[in-house]
């Protein structure tokens, strides 16, 4: 998986998947969002929601929690009015959240500071597909690699509303890519948030991960390391930062998903609802754009151009940049019990997963799938499939969560 740990020595940033006999070396999970086909009937839609405390505080319940989530933190022996005095920082197994229900991320305002953004590192984390060959499912060879190309700055002008997704995890804080989505059914009001499941829960042996925010349009004008010493919130964070009051994965990633993969891997992605840090309006309105999920699942061979945004953190790139790439997509399946993913040729690493995968529909922009594996050789990346699975899970967290 794409994601990345706050520590000064910058590491891997995909989950690392050793490749069987037809595929090609080893392959790494870059971000969580893989989602299934339209034929997937085995898939249970909408069991991945999840619960949070209300940004402000005033979620009804003991310690500003959601209503019932104070005494199903003390059923694991959590201490409510020390959660967001550091007690999040327990990462103890048989205190660390898991179930969809349990979700709990709370605001500690002024936690994710430049400084602690700026260090925030890709997760580094191996899966090993299990018996993975080219002649299972549909796989089309190997794309040439495409090198990414930064983005046009400001990226608010220029680019989709991607924007890095901030958490804390066992190993330190970590980063991945997300995109502003539509709420269909709060047209104009969005505060949703399109990711990779494994930036939000570690999978069958883990948890919750803990401080989930989002910050669109990061370092909007892209400027260096050195100009940056000193920046200042507004000039990382010029729309501020969100953190997810609820959110969204699914149940196969949260029961079968694992550091080797497991069998969520192929559906790891994610949807957070947020709330601003501070202000009122919704992320739609204060970004100004927010972009439409397709959910049709389009055969790869139908489709003549995809494009990959995100946030690379693993070298050569260092997370402070917007990069993306565009290809004409091919087929990968891991295995022929797992839906068929997109693949592109892409130079992206860790840092990039969740990032949104684009094509254009009728002159409109919409989002198709996310990063979520790549080679360790970092040429090339594959993405989810979002199919009725998917879209039910994001129907379920829009009618459910949305607008609130």
């Amino acid at each position: 998986m794409r994601s990345t740990p706050v520590s000064a020595a910058p590491r891997r940033g995909r989950l690392t998947a050793l490749a069987a006999a037809g595929l090609v070396a080893a392959l790494t999970l870059t971000a969580t969002a893989c989602g299934g086909s339209e034929d997937e009937a085995d898939t249970k839609p909408g069991g991945g929601t999840s619960q949070a405390a209300d940004a402000d505080g005033t979620g009804g319940g003991e310690g500003g929690l959601a209503a019932g989530l104070a005494d199903r933190l003390k059923e694991h022996g959590i201490d409510v009015d020390k959660w967001k005095d550091g007690g999040w920082k327990n990462w103890d197994e048989d205190k660390w959240l898991s179930e969809a229900k349990d979700f709990v991320n709370p605001v500690i305002e002024g936690l994710w500071q430049p400084d602690r953004m700026k260090s925030a590192k890709e997760a580094d984390k191996t899966v090993t597909t299990k018996d993975a060959a080219a002649d299972q499912g549909a796989t089309d060879p190997e794309p040439a690699p495409v090198e990414a190309v930064a983005e046009k700055k400001p990226y608010h002008e220029n680019a989709a509303p991607v924007g890095k997704v901030f958490f804390d995890s066992p190993e330190g804080s970590m980063v991945c890519s997300g995109t502003v989505i539509k709420d269909v059914n709060h047209p104009g009001k969005s505060n949703l948030v399109w990711t990779a499941g494994h930036c939000v829960h570690a999978g069958g042996s883990g948890g919750w991960y803990r401080n989930i925010a989002f910050v669109p349009s990061y370092n909007d004008y892209g400027k260096s390391e050195a100009e940056l010493a000193n920046a200042t919130a507004t000039e990382m964070a010029p729309y501020g930062t969100w953190w997810a009051d609820w959110a969204s994965t699914s149940n196969q990633w949260i029961q079968g998903g694992s550091e080797s993969g497991g069998d969520g891997a192929a559906y790891d992605y994610s949807v957070l609802h947020v709330k601003p840090e501070q202000g009122s309006k919704s992320l739609e309105e204060t970004v100004g754009a927010a972009l439409e999920v397709d959910f049709s699942a389009p055969s790869a061979t139908e489709v003549s151009s995809m494009g990959a945004w995100g946030y690379p953190a693993a070298a050569p790139y260092n997370g402070l940049e917007m990069f993306k790439c565009v290809d004409r997509p091919g087929r990968l399946s891991l295995s022929p019990s797992l839906p068929t993913m997109y693949r592109i040729g892409c130079t992206m690493t860790g840092g990039s997963s969740g990032g949104g995968w684009f094509r254009v529909v009728d002159g409109e922009t919409k989002l198709v799938s996310n990063t979520s594996i790549g080679p360790l050789e970092n040429t090339w990346l594959a993405g989810p499939q979002l199919g009725r699975a998917a879209e039910a899970l994001y129907q379920d967290m829009s009618k459910t969560y949305g607008g609130q």
